[in-house]
């Protein structure tokens, strides 16, 4: 990335292109590059347990707010915001003592930052009264459905699932999808959603959470040698540390499922 940043100034001297702050009426059409940026360097330190990943998420926050704060009339911005605080409340209980993946179903909720959610639903009520929804602002409603349950079994699904439907309309993209086929298995079940998950199976052959979540399903539904194998394959694809760990754990449980079926048989 310096190499690129380097070859790029080079270029832009070259050609004389000045470096100059753009004028008030092109930053609204820039905006969204921008919240994308700050939204992705928030996931690259969201499941790093160390002191850098958290600087780097912290530092996200950050710049969503002072974008939100120089620009209060972009609702999308303070949806940023609203989602990076939604995010960022549950920061102490996404680890364990050893460093270990907490999933949000198994989460201490108690040690959940109530003031920080509370901050989140402020700027998500800022973003809404401006009258303009984007996708940013329906993953923050989304985060707070998580957020404000009182327990995982609590979770308003039916409210999640209709939030999906309409961020679909704003990004269509299968990451998105898979999502909504995740929240679809709450409601009508495993083989309605893996149904789903296979029609963005192509498109995201090297993502590690489509297969996880194949897994999932998979197991749920008792096939647990297609489980192991789409667990393996998720396994192969991510080098998060804490990720590796969780799959890892989910490969013991499978074999001991699979042993489980061939006592059954024997």
């Amino acid at each position: 990335m310096a190499q690129r940043l380097v070859s790029a100034k080079r270029k832009s001297t070259t050609a004389g292109n000045p470096f100059t702050i753009p004028a008030a009426g092109d930053l609204a059409p820039r905006l969204d590059d921008v919240l994308t940026v700050i939204y992705l360097s928030y996931n690259a330190g969201y499941l790093e347990p160390s002191a850098p990943g958290r600087e780097l998420s912290d530092d996200a926050i950050w710049l969503a707010e002072l974008v939100a704060r120089a620009m209060p009339d972009q609702a999308e911005a303070w949806g940023l915001l609203a989602l990076l605080t939604f995010l960022s409340s549950r920061t102490q209980s996404r680890f364990d003592e050893r460093g270990r993946l907490v999933l949000l179903e198994n989460q201490d909720r108690a040690s959940w930052d109530e003031v920080a959610i509370s901050r989140a639903d402020g700027y998500l009520a800022t973003a809404a009264a401006l009258g303009h929804p984007g996708r940013f602002q329906l993953q923050a409603a989304i985060a707070g459905c998580h957020a404000n349950a009182t327990s995982w079994e609590e979770t308003d699904w039916l409210q999640i699932l209709t939030l999906y439907d309409l961020l679909l309309r704003f990004d269509s993209s299968p990451v998105i999808r898979l999502n909504h086929a995740i929240a679809l298995s709450h409601l009508r079940g495993p083989e309605a959603a893996l149904a789903e998950v296979d029609q963005v199976a192509d498109r995201l052959s090297s993502y590690h959470l489509l297969h996880a979540t194949r897994a999932q399903l998979l197991s749920a539904l008792g096939d647990h040698a297609a489980a192991r194998t789409a667990n393996e394959r998720a396994l192969a694809l991510t080098h998060n540390p804490a990720e590796q760990q969780l799959l890892q754990s989910r490969l013991e449980v499978s074999d001991l499922e699979l042993a489980g079926q061939a006592a059954e048989l024997s």
